[in-house]
């Protein structure tokens, strides 16, 4: 009876983890489901290259998955074929060794391997032999402690943390072309619906393409360890239709527009430690080692997407940079109310 049982329970525990996994590939495979889960979701391709990577990754969930079924299947057949019974004592048949099973569970897993070795080199020889054509948009990324910078040599813009691209029309394809960088220590570029994950070294450029066929706001993340605030180092993708890009484009290329009730904020501004980190274009503020603050206000989140751009969130980052961001590099300037209310209102008007 006891035997019986153990039998049962052996099954009952096994069925469901078959039945998970298999499910599993069924809601990888359906793309239109996958896409309300999560913004970083890999089974909802937006590029051809995650379009390729999907496709792998639906290649090796099935092989993986045939590999459990035959498995787990004989584990059951044996458990139950030759389970000691209740009432039988005798040892049973010992066998040292099989050529034909050493040789099977030798050969095939080789050939397992070969196969994910070889659709993997396909898709990679693939993405990487890929002709950047003259429509292409050129843009130096490069990764800081914890932000990001964003540089389009071809079009004169300098931005941080925010990336905004063309929506790439199959008739007209307009991809993207990334070079990363690293000003300090190793990050990784990641955004799983637009393209695979790529890593920026200190002094060893690498690059890696996107084609977004869909507008809207993509999310990913410095996905390489890189600090304390690595968590906090995000990504946001802002595909959109080539009309509003380079109206985009052409407002990133103007200068800083001050309003006259913020010249105290901007006195205070460029008289503190602020402008030897931070650039504001056709001020004083000529800074690199923080983000380019020029169109501050134009963007969603401050702190590298850690907080909404909010005025509230603003003053505290500028008043308490660790209250948002733990361990960030940017120091607190100890500016008294009054001079952080003026400093705020200033760059409130950065658009």
């Amino acid at each position: 009876m006891q035997m019986a049982c153990a039998r049962g329970s052996s099954k009952a525990g096994g069925l469901p983890i078959f039945a998970l996994l298999f499910g599993s590939v069924a809601a990888a495979a359906s793309t239109g489901s996958a896409r309300s889960l999560s913004p970083t979701n890999i089974f909802a391709p937006a590029s051809t290259p995650t379009h390729s990577i999907f496709r792998l990754s639906l290649f090796v969930l099935a092989v993986t998955a045939a590999i459990f079924a035959v498995v787990f299947s004989l584990l059951v057949y044996v458990v139950v074929k030759f389970g000691q019974k209740a009432d039988d004592d005798r040892e049973p048949p010992q066998v040292y060794g099989s050529n034909q099973v050493e040789l099977a569970w030798t050969v095939i897993p080789i050939l397992v391997v070969v196969a994910l070795f070889m659709a993997t080199v396909r898709v990679i020889g693939d993405t990487e032999k890929f002709v950047e054509p003259s429509t292409a948009i050129d843009v130096l990324a490069i990764g800081h402690q914890f932000w990001w910078e964003y540089r389009y040599p071809r079009l004169g813009v300098v931005t941080a943390n925010e990336l905004h691209v063309p929506v790439s029309d199959p008739a007209q394809p307009t991809p993207t072309f990334i070079t990363l960088l690293s000003a300090d220590t190793d990050h990784s570029f990641w955004v799983p619906r637009l393209a695979g994950k790529t890593d920026l070294i200190p002094n060893h450029p690498n690059r890696m393409w996107t084609d977004p066929h869909e507008t809207g706001l993509f999310l990913g993340q410095c996905a390489q360890y890189c600090g304390v605030q690595h968590a906090k180092m995000l990504l946001r993708v802002y595909v959109q239709p080539r009309a509003e890009f380079d109206q985009w484009v052409e407002s990133q290329r103007q200068t800083a527009m001050v309003e006259r009730v913020a010249s105290e904020g901007r006195r205070i501004f460029e008289s503190t430690a602020c402008i030897n980190c931070h650039t504001v274009r056709g001020t004083a503020a000529n800074g690199r080692f923080g983000p380019d603050l020029t169109h501050l206000m134009g963007r969603d989140t401050i702190a590298a997407g850690a907080a909404a751009n909010t005025d509230a969130n603003l003053r505290l980052w500028i008043r308490t940079p660790d209250a948002i961001k733990p361990g960030s590099l940017m120091p607190a300037m100890q500016l008294s109310e009054h001079e952080l209310d003026a400093v705020t209102g200033y760059l409130e008007t950065l658009r």
